[in-house]
């Protein structure tokens, strides 16, 4: 390619973009000259939670209503802004605010998803699959597991379930979350003075003693044993008692 092909390839490029940028502005003056007509408003409901609806939103949006977007020039709406002020609500996992060819405002919210809940003299909050404390709800309460801990355990402040202690615990929630028959059998979790755990089923008498919260696939194993192979033979109302937290070894009583 001589050097008169590579100049003029050059300057079809500089005029390339040069185009490319003034057609971009051109498209961002015009996308900001249009007003909102419109906000759409989508609230997932992946988990069939319903903490935070349309309105909620709409409020979180509007301030209360007092400052509308439909009529605002877009030019006029901070969609950053929109997002950061949804996003502080304490149920919404994450929000997008973004804006369509038509001008009109979208918005797609992402809610908390609660795992348990802690329930005490001093606390009563949701705790979700990250570990985070959440209000209760004027709105709707969640059909998660109860937590019930002794007066020794200190109360699961916003760092517990994160720290190397609190951790297993959520780790043992999120295994239980997971599970469709555990999630199912286990009508409430208390952790005593030591730290450990125990279990009360929804179906059966007894009550389940299952240790710190480690091994936690392996003593499920075994509790999995004891109902499939032991309960079906030996009576439902035959044990008050069955302990797991003992390596190899299952104890009914």
């Amino acid at each position: 390619m001589g050097l008169n092909s590579k100049i003029k390839s050059l300057i079809f490029a500089g005029c390339s973009i040069v185009t490319i940028g003034a057609l971009a502005g051109f498209a961002s003056s015009r996308q900001n000259e249009k007003v909102c007509e419109k906000v759409s408003i989508n609230v997932e409901n992946e988990y069939n939670n319903y903490f935070i609806g349309d309105r909620e939103v709409r409020d979180l949006l509007t301030r209360e209503g007092e400052r509308k977007l439909e009529g605002l020039p877009n030019q006029n709406i901070d969609l950053k802004n929109l997002e950061k002020r949804i996003e502080a609500h304490k149920f919404v996992k994450n929000a997008e605010v973004y804006r369509g060819l038509d001008g009109n405002v979208h918005v797609q919210v992402k809610q908390n998803r609660p795992i348990a809940r802690i329930i005490r003299s001093d606390q009563d909050v949701y705790i979700d699959a990250e570990g985070t404390i959440l209000p209760l709800s004027d709105r709707y309460t969640a059909r998660v597991i109860p937590i019930t801990k002794s007066a020794l355990v200190k109360s699961s402040d916003k760092g517990f379930f994160q720290d190397s202690i609190g951790y297993s615990y959520l780790s043992l929630l999120q295994f239980i979350e997971q599970d469709a028959f555990w999630k199912a059998q286990l009508a409430q979790m208390h952790i005593d003075g030591k730290g450990k755990v125990t279990f009360l089923p929804q179906v059966g008498e007894h009550s389940i003693e299952f240790g710190k919260p480690d091994r936690v696939e392996q003593k499920f194993k075994k509790l999995m044993v004891f109902y499939k192979e032991v309960l079906p033979v030996m009576g439902w109302e035959k044990y008050k008692r069955v302990n797991v937290e003992y390596e190899d070894q299952i104890i009914c009583e």
